[in-house]
């Protein structure tokens, strides 16, 4: 602060008097000085009040509104140098417990943001509208199916929902933080048995690909036996027919034969009935 920059700087002048006065009086014996000693304290209250200045920074973009940053420190793990609650009493509090303050790490140190305790107004929920539907085109979020980005961005919108009705009323706020709550825990329940269906799949096609060499060998052994069984099957049929064959033939020969010998048998009669036709008028 420029008050207490002006008082360490008359602190230096007031103890630095007497030394000025020394070397005063050995300039007056030795010769003249380099520098006044004025101007070397004006520099080191310079550098003091630049070193007392926070640096800036750059807030992460968000759809949540949040107060002014305040500066924590060069070291986040110092969590003495970390400012206290913002004001606004029990109402601020619970907001800050519902929503609590994010912190981030930059160059220049780090930073800590309180959630605004500012009351929203109907301009204020259009504007955010707006910033929804400007941040979906400019991030480029999937207008279906799962989309980390449109999920970041509703998440966001819905604090920023919750933050404004927790200031209207604390009882509506509480009861949509419940809500929110049992949305996420049900999302998570849903992440965790896709990750445990996901490993148990891959795990069994692990063990389907560690017998599949086994598999794959049992299968063509299979194949090359079926190949044996029906060259088997072809040779027995072939030889089915062979036998058929013969046995037609032999059957057809058979058959001929004794036709043959049936047509003889009848020729046969028949000139013994003729000749015995002759003989009976002879004989009597």
């Amino acid at each position: 602060p420029p008050a207490a920059v002006q008082g360490w700087a008359a602190l230096c002048f007031a103890a630095g008097g007497p030394r000025r006065r020394g070397s005063r009086r050995g300039s007056e014996r030795k010769g003249p000085t380099h520098a006044p000693t004025h101007a070397r304290l004006s520099s080191d209250a310079a550098e003091h009040a630049a070193m007392a200045e926070p640096p800036a920074c750059a807030p992460p973009a968000s759809l949540l509104k949040h107060d002014e940053p305040l500066f924590v420190g060069f070291d986040g793990a110092d969590s003495a140098a970390k400012p206290g609650t913002a004001a606004g009493g029990q109402l601020g509090e619970m907001v800050n417990s519902m929503l609590p303050p994010r912190e981030w790490t930059e160059p220049t140190g780090t930073w800590m943001q309180y959630v605004s305790k500012a009351p929203a107004s109907r301009t204020d929920v259009i504007a955010m509208q707006e910033a929804l539907d400007a941040k979906l085109l400019e991030r480029q979020a999937r207008d279906a199916g799962i989309c980390p980005v449109r999920e970041d961005l509703y998440a966001q919108c819905f604090d920023e929902l919750i933050r404004q009705l927790t200031l209207d009323g604390p009882e509506r706020g509480l009861l949509l933080l419940r809500v929110r709550d049992e949305v996420r825990m049900t999302v998570d329940a849903y992440k965790v048995l896709y990750d445990s269906s996901v490993t148990f799949g891959v795990r069994k096609q692990l063990q389907a690909e560690q017998g599949m060499a086994e598999l794959q060998g049992r299968v063509a052994e299979l194949e090359a036996e079926n190949k044996d069984l029906e060259n088997r099957v072809l040779e027995l049929r072939n030889g089915v027919e062979v036998v058929e064959k013969r046995a037609s033939e032999h059957k057809a020969m058979a058959d001929k034969k004794r036709k043959d010998e049936i047509d003889f048998l009848k020729y046969q009669g028949q000139h013994l009935d003729q000749f015995l036709r002759q003989l009976g008028p002879a004989a009597k």
